[in-house]
């Protein structure tokens, strides 16, 4: 589903890569859980898998197509939600969810159901005729993650889909990950919360310091039967740090 191949990425300003000849296979039907401290990488790969930044060694593949040399037919394979809220805020939010649905090509009878549906579960119904630079954080979040799935494509990519949900779109947001991948797709996702990745994910990989440093299950990455996310994290990056001192 998603195949990263020897990939690094060094920003004009910096002798440092960003991230350094990093390799992961994705597989169908799981949920992988992208973890890693505040700078480790996470988001310049993200970046790169979807097409918003080069590559400068390396390969991407999703779903077999390559997202430098076949961009636009990768990109239909992908449903991204970005860190961010870069929309068109002077839009309303059916106006924004219609525009992306056009972008993707979904059909009018196909999207009217979709858009119907992650409104109604998102609380948003009424606030679909509202421009978007009058919502909340969270509105803004909802909408977001409306747009990414409306083509219900095969991989979805999120960055910290669930800052700013409350708890019940949280829940609902998860749900709907469980089923996506119920029926043999994938969620690539990363996220700070451990306890949400340790309940959700199937398998986790860790970067720290542009570097993949472990990937396995919960249970391949324990040292101790008891151990949770939270105290693999921790000694991983620990230990990343001691031995990059």
């Amino acid at each position: 589903m998603l195949s990263i191949q020897n990939v690094s990425k060094t920003y004009s300003k910096s002798k440092v890569k960003a991230v350094d000849n990093i390799s992961l296979e994705v597989r169908p039907g799981e949920i992988f859980g992208f973890l890693g401290p505040n700078g480790a990488g996470k988001t310049t790969t993200i970046k790169m898998i979807t097409g918003i930044l080069p590559i400068d060694e390396g390969r991407i593949t999703i779903c077999g197509y390559d997202i430098e040399k076949d961009p636009i037919k990768a990109k239909m394979n992908i449903g991204f939600v970005p860190d961010n809220h870069d929309v068109y805020e002077r839009l309303k939010g059916i106006e924004y969810l219609n525009f992306i649905a056009d972008v993707y090509d979904v059909p009018t009878d196909v999207r009217k159901e979709r858009i119907n549906k992650y409104l109604e579960m998102f609380e948003m119904k009424e606030a679909a005729g509202q421009q978007i630079k009058s919502y909340s954080h969270g509105m803004k979040q909802k909408i977001v993650v409306a747009g990414a799935l409306i083509h219900q494509p095969p991989l979805w990519i999120m960055d910290e889909p669930l800052t700013g949900l409350d708890p019940r779109a949280a829940h609902l947001l998860k749900e709907e990950m469980n089923q996506h991948c119920a029926k043999g797709n994938t969620v690539f996702f990363s996220t700070h919360i451990l306890e949400v990745a340790e309940k959700l994910c199937h398998r986790i990989g860790i970067i720290n310091k542009g570097k993949i440093i472990a990937v396995g299950t919960i249970d391949e990455l324990r040292k101790s039967e008891d151990a949770s996310l939270e105290s693999i994290f921790l000694s991983l990056t620990e230990e990343g740090s001691a031995g990059n001192a």
